[in-house]
Protein backbone atom coordinates (compact mmCIF):
# COMPACT_ATOMS: atom_id res chain seq x y z
CA UNK A 1 0.00 0.00 0.00
CA UNK A 2 0.93 3.61 -1.10
CA UNK A 3 1.96 5.83 1.55
CA UNK A 4 -0.56 8.97 1.78
CA UNK A 5 1.12 12.06 1.35
CA UNK A 6 -0.27 15.50 1.55
CA UNK A 7 0.31 18.11 -1.10
CA UNK A 8 0.02 21.69 0.41
CA UNK A 9 0.47 23.31 -3.14
CA UNK A 10 1.00 23.18 -6.60
CA UNK A 11 3.89 21.82 -7.94
CA UNK A 12 5.64 21.31 -11.41
CA UNK A 13 3.40 19.01 -13.51
CA UNK A 14 6.83 16.30 -13.70
CA UNK A 15 7.09 16.51 -9.53
CA UNK A 16 2.91 16.06 -8.96
CA UNK A 17 3.64 12.88 -12.06
CA UNK A 18 6.19 11.44 -10.08
CA UNK A 19 4.32 11.61 -6.75
CA UNK A 20 1.34 10.18 -7.84
CA UNK A 21 3.35 7.07 -8.78
CA UNK A 22 5.03 6.79 -5.85
CA UNK A 23 2.88 7.59 -3.18
CA UNK A 24 -1.52 8.22 -2.56
CA UNK A 25 -1.77 11.89 -3.30
CA UNK A 26 -4.23 13.96 -1.52
CA UNK A 27 -4.39 17.90 -2.33
CA UNK A 28 -4.87 20.15 0.30
CA UNK A 29 -4.73 23.89 -0.44
CA UNK A 30 -6.90 25.59 2.00
CA UNK A 31 -4.30 25.18 5.22
CA UNK A 32 -5.98 26.95 7.17
CA UNK A 33 -9.01 24.59 7.23
CA UNK A 34 -9.40 21.05 9.12
CA UNK A 35 -8.02 18.15 7.04
CA UNK A 36 -11.45 15.25 7.20
CA UNK A 37 -10.57 12.79 10.64
CA UNK A 38 -9.87 9.48 8.26
CA UNK A 39 -8.14 11.14 5.71
CA UNK A 40 -6.11 13.01 8.86
CA UNK A 41 -5.11 10.12 10.17
CA UNK A 42 -3.56 8.15 7.47
CA UNK A 43 -1.09 11.19 6.08
CA UNK A 44 2.24 9.91 6.44
CA UNK A 45 4.16 12.59 4.35
CA UNK A 46 3.36 16.35 3.49
CA UNK A 47 4.98 18.03 0.48
CA UNK A 48 4.82 21.53 0.80
CA UNK A 49 6.40 25.22 -0.96
CA UNK A 50 9.05 27.28 1.23
CA UNK A 51 6.56 30.02 1.06
CA UNK A 52 3.77 27.75 2.70
CA UNK A 53 5.73 25.05 5.17
CA UNK A 54 2.95 23.76 7.17
CA UNK A 55 1.16 25.75 9.75
CA UNK A 56 1.31 24.35 13.78
CA UNK A 57 -2.63 23.90 13.40
CA UNK A 58 -2.28 21.61 10.33
CA UNK A 59 0.51 19.98 11.45
CA UNK A 60 -1.75 19.52 15.10
CA UNK A 61 -4.22 17.36 12.78
CA UNK A 62 -1.93 14.64 11.39
CA UNK A 63 -0.88 12.02 14.15
CA UNK A 64 0.94 9.66 11.58
CA UNK A 65 2.94 12.51 10.30
CA UNK A 66 6.53 11.29 9.36
CA UNK A 67 8.14 13.90 6.73
CA UNK A 68 7.61 17.15 5.66
CA UNK A 69 9.67 17.89 2.48
CA UNK A 70 9.85 21.70 0.96
CA UNK A 71 10.12 21.83 -2.32
CA UNK A 72 12.20 25.06 -1.82
CA UNK A 73 15.12 26.40 0.62
CA UNK A 74 13.06 28.55 3.20
CA UNK A 75 11.81 26.57 6.00
CA UNK A 76 10.84 29.67 8.56
CA UNK A 77 7.49 28.49 7.99
CA UNK A 78 8.00 24.82 9.36
CA UNK A 79 8.35 24.87 13.40
CA UNK A 80 11.53 22.65 13.39
CA UNK A 81 11.01 22.02 16.93
CA UNK A 82 7.98 20.88 17.52
CA UNK A 83 9.01 18.57 14.15
CA UNK A 84 12.28 17.53 15.83
CA UNK A 85 10.05 16.62 19.52
CA UNK A 86 7.41 14.96 17.65
CA UNK A 87 10.31 13.04 15.28
CA UNK A 88 8.72 14.14 12.31
CA UNK A 89 11.93 14.46 9.56
CA UNK A 90 11.75 17.87 7.32
CA UNK A 91 13.96 18.49 4.05
CA UNK A 92 14.74 21.37 2.22
CA UNK A 93 16.01 21.59 -1.60
CA UNK A 94 19.29 23.82 -0.83
CA UNK A 95 22.09 24.12 -3.29
CA UNK A 96 20.49 23.50 -6.69
CA UNK A 97 18.71 26.90 -6.81
CA UNK A 98 21.60 28.88 -5.34
CA UNK A 99 22.28 29.83 -9.02
CA UNK A 100 19.50 30.60 -10.26
CA UNK A 101 18.53 33.00 -7.36
CA UNK A 102 22.02 35.10 -7.29
CA UNK A 103 21.70 35.54 -11.47
CA UNK A 104 18.32 36.70 -10.49
CA UNK A 105 19.50 38.96 -7.99
CA UNK A 106 21.86 40.84 -10.49
CA UNK A 107 19.18 40.46 -12.90
CA UNK A 108 17.08 43.00 -10.91
CA UNK A 109 19.94 45.40 -10.06
CA UNK A 110 20.60 45.56 -13.79
CA UNK A 111 16.85 46.37 -14.51
CA UNK A 112 16.01 48.58 -11.57
CA UNK A 113 19.58 50.51 -12.39
CA UNK A 114 19.74 50.46 -16.09
CA UNK A 115 15.86 50.78 -15.99
CA UNK A 116 15.03 47.85 -18.63
CA UNK A 117 10.97 47.48 -17.60
CA UNK A 118 10.97 51.32 -17.68
CA UNK A 119 12.18 51.11 -21.49
CA UNK A 120 10.57 48.04 -22.46
CA UNK A 121 7.12 49.72 -21.40
CA UNK A 122 8.43 53.30 -23.37
CA UNK A 123 9.10 51.13 -26.61
CA UNK A 124 5.59 48.85 -26.32
CA UNK A 125 3.35 52.28 -25.44
CA UNK A 126 4.80 53.73 -28.56
CA UNK A 127 6.47 56.79 -26.58
CA UNK A 128 10.61 56.47 -27.97
CA UNK A 129 8.79 58.85 -30.68
CA UNK A 130 8.02 62.00 -28.53
CA UNK A 131 11.66 61.55 -26.66
CA UNK A 132 13.96 59.01 -25.26
CA UNK A 133 13.39 57.86 -22.07
CA UNK A 134 15.63 59.30 -19.42
CA UNK A 135 18.96 57.83 -18.04
CA UNK A 136 19.68 55.56 -15.68
CA UNK A 137 22.48 54.85 -13.68
CA UNK A 138 26.03 52.65 -13.99
CA UNK A 139 25.63 49.00 -12.84
CA UNK A 140 29.92 48.63 -12.60
CA UNK A 141 32.42 49.90 -9.89
CA UNK A 142 29.33 50.87 -7.56
CA UNK A 143 29.03 49.85 -3.83
CA UNK A 144 27.35 46.69 -2.95
CA UNK A 145 25.90 45.80 0.39
CA UNK A 146 25.27 42.18 0.83
CA UNK A 147 22.79 41.18 3.85
CA UNK A 148 23.95 37.20 4.28
CA UNK A 149 26.50 35.39 3.10
CA UNK A 150 25.34 32.52 3.06
CA UNK A 151 25.41 30.46 -0.13
CA UNK A 152 23.62 32.74 -2.12
CA UNK A 153 25.29 35.68 -0.94
CA UNK A 154 28.55 34.60 -1.85
CA UNK A 155 27.68 33.94 -5.66
CA UNK A 156 25.99 37.19 -5.54
CA UNK A 157 29.16 38.22 -4.56
CA UNK A 158 31.31 36.54 -7.08
CA UNK A 159 28.97 37.61 -10.18
CA UNK A 160 29.33 41.04 -8.55
CA UNK A 161 33.49 40.62 -8.78
CA UNK A 162 32.43 40.96 -12.63
CA UNK A 163 31.47 44.24 -12.60
CA UNK A 164 34.86 45.57 -10.45
CA UNK A 165 32.40 46.27 -7.79
CA UNK A 166 33.33 47.34 -4.51
CA UNK A 167 31.36 44.77 -1.88
CA UNK A 168 30.38 44.63 1.47
CA UNK A 169 28.50 42.02 3.77
CA UNK A 170 26.77 41.66 6.90
CA UNK A 171 25.89 38.17 8.66
CA UNK A 172 25.64 36.38 11.72
CA UNK A 173 28.97 35.17 11.65
CA UNK A 174 32.37 36.84 9.99
CA UNK A 175 33.18 34.62 6.35
CA UNK A 176 36.59 33.73 5.22
CA UNK A 177 36.56 36.64 2.84
CA UNK A 178 38.32 39.80 1.40
CA UNK A 179 34.78 41.97 1.43
CA UNK A 180 34.69 43.88 4.68
CA UNK A 181 32.05 43.21 7.24
CA UNK A 182 29.79 45.11 9.13
CA UNK A 183 28.40 44.49 12.32
CA UNK A 184 24.97 46.64 11.92
CA UNK A 185 22.82 46.38 8.99
CA UNK A 186 22.36 50.59 9.65
CA UNK A 187 26.32 50.45 9.13
CA UNK A 188 26.16 47.93 5.57
CA UNK A 189 23.44 50.45 4.41
CA UNK A 190 25.38 53.42 4.45
CA UNK A 191 28.21 51.87 3.19
CA UNK A 192 26.87 50.64 -0.47
CA UNK A 193 24.65 52.37 -3.07
CA UNK A 194 22.98 48.97 -3.89
CA UNK A 195 21.44 46.48 -0.73
CA UNK A 196 20.86 43.21 -1.70
CA UNK A 197 19.22 40.90 0.75
CA UNK A 198 19.46 37.51 0.32
CA UNK A 199 19.56 36.00 4.68
CA UNK A 200 17.09 33.14 5.93
CA UNK A 201 14.51 34.34 7.22
CA UNK A 202 13.35 33.85 10.78
CA UNK A 203 11.75 35.68 13.74
CA UNK A 204 15.00 37.45 14.63
CA UNK A 205 15.16 38.81 11.25
CA UNK A 206 11.50 39.61 10.54
CA UNK A 207 11.33 43.52 9.21
CA UNK A 208 14.97 44.09 9.64
CA UNK A 209 14.62 46.09 6.86
CA UNK A 210 13.06 49.16 8.50
CA UNK A 211 12.96 53.02 8.12
CA UNK A 212 16.62 53.21 10.12
CA UNK A 213 18.08 50.99 7.73
CA UNK A 214 16.54 52.75 4.57
CA UNK A 215 17.47 56.04 5.74
CA UNK A 216 20.80 54.49 6.06
CA UNK A 217 20.92 53.52 2.27
CA UNK A 218 19.86 56.80 1.31
CA UNK A 219 18.44 59.01 -1.53
CA UNK A 220 20.87 57.48 -3.77
CA UNK A 221 20.79 53.96 -2.77
CA UNK A 222 18.65 50.80 -3.98
CA UNK A 223 17.28 48.11 -2.43
CA UNK A 224 17.15 44.40 -4.39
CA UNK A 225 15.32 41.42 -2.26
CA UNK A 226 15.55 37.80 -3.76
CA UNK A 227 14.85 36.68 0.17
CA UNK A 228 11.47 36.72 1.75
CA UNK A 229 9.49 39.44 2.11
CA UNK A 230 9.13 39.02 5.82
CA UNK A 231 12.45 40.60 6.11
CA UNK A 232 11.15 43.75 4.77
CA UNK A 233 8.86 46.35 6.55
CA UNK A 234 7.15 47.01 3.58
CA UNK A 235 5.49 49.85 4.76
CA UNK A 236 8.25 51.95 5.61
CA UNK A 237 9.94 50.88 2.16
CA UNK A 238 6.66 52.31 0.72
CA UNK A 239 6.90 55.49 1.98
CA UNK A 240 11.07 55.70 1.50
CA UNK A 241 10.41 55.44 -2.03
CA UNK A 242 7.26 57.54 -2.13
CA UNK A 243 9.05 60.49 -0.44
CA UNK A 244 12.33 59.55 -2.23
CA UNK A 245 14.62 59.04 0.72
CA UNK A 246 15.43 55.90 -1.41
CA UNK A 247 16.11 55.70 -5.19
CA UNK A 248 14.27 52.71 -6.22
CA UNK A 249 13.48 49.00 -5.10
CA UNK A 250 13.52 45.68 -7.07
CA UNK A 251 11.59 42.61 -5.05
CA UNK A 252 11.18 39.35 -5.96
CA UNK A 253 9.53 38.34 -2.67
CA UNK A 254 6.35 39.83 -1.07
CA UNK A 255 5.45 39.29 2.85
CA UNK A 256 1.91 38.37 2.03
CA UNK A 257 2.51 36.38 -1.54
CA UNK A 258 0.95 36.21 -4.04
CA UNK A 259 -0.63 39.56 -2.98
CA UNK A 260 1.61 42.28 -3.32
CA UNK A 261 0.45 45.90 -1.87
CA UNK A 262 -1.13 48.11 -4.69
CA UNK A 263 0.67 50.92 -3.90
CA UNK A 264 3.97 49.53 -5.37
CA UNK A 265 2.58 49.18 -9.02
CA UNK A 266 2.43 52.97 -9.30
CA UNK A 267 5.96 54.04 -8.38
CA UNK A 268 8.15 54.17 -11.56
CA UNK A 269 11.54 53.32 -9.50
CA UNK A 270 10.39 49.90 -8.67
CA UNK A 271 10.84 46.10 -10.36
CA UNK A 272 8.78 43.80 -8.90
CA UNK A 273 8.63 39.94 -10.06
CA UNK A 274 6.63 36.68 -8.97
CA UNK A 275 9.09 35.23 -6.72
CA UNK A 276 10.44 33.56 -9.87
CA UNK A 277 14.39 33.32 -8.60
CA UNK A 278 14.55 29.69 -8.25
CA UNK A 279 11.84 29.66 -11.53
CA UNK A 280 14.27 27.60 -14.64
CA UNK A 281 13.44 24.48 -16.33
CA UNK A 282 17.02 23.35 -14.88
CA UNK A 283 16.45 24.32 -11.28
CA UNK A 284 12.93 23.56 -11.28
CA UNK A 285 13.91 20.14 -12.37
CA UNK A 286 16.36 19.41 -9.76
CA UNK A 287 14.17 20.43 -6.96
CA UNK A 288 11.95 17.57 -7.82
CA UNK A 289 14.35 15.18 -7.97
CA UNK A 290 15.55 16.61 -4.22
CA UNK A 291 11.83 16.27 -2.92
CA UNK A 292 11.83 12.55 -4.44
CA UNK A 293 15.15 11.27 -3.41
CA UNK A 294 14.23 12.64 0.38
CA UNK A 295 10.68 11.37 0.38
CA UNK A 296 12.14 7.72 -1.59
CA UNK A 297 15.28 7.64 1.37
CA UNK A 298 12.70 8.21 4.44
CA UNK A 299 10.06 5.41 3.47
CA UNK A 300 13.13 3.33 2.77
CA UNK A 301 14.43 3.99 5.89
CA UNK A 302 17.68 5.50 4.76
CA UNK A 303 19.36 8.90 6.07
CA UNK A 304 18.26 11.90 4.03
CA UNK A 305 19.82 13.91 1.33
CA UNK A 306 19.22 17.28 2.77
CA UNK A 307 17.56 16.77 6.31
CA UNK A 308 17.13 19.82 8.14
CA UNK A 309 15.50 17.76 11.71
Amino acid sequence: MKPSILQLCPLMPHLEAALAERFDIHRFFETDAAVPGEQAASIRGVVTGGHIGIPATLAAQLPALEIVAINGVGFDKVDLGEAKRRGVRVSNTPDVLTEDVADLAIGLVIALLRQLALGDRHVREGRWPAGDLGLGHKVSRRRYGIFGLGRIGLAIARRLEGFDAEIHYASRSARDVAYPRHETLVELAAACDVLIVAAAASAETRHVIDRSVLDALGPKGVLVNVARGSLIDEAALLDALREGRIAGAALDVFADEPHVPEAFFALPNVVLTPHMASATHETRQAMADLVLANLDAHFAGRELPTALV
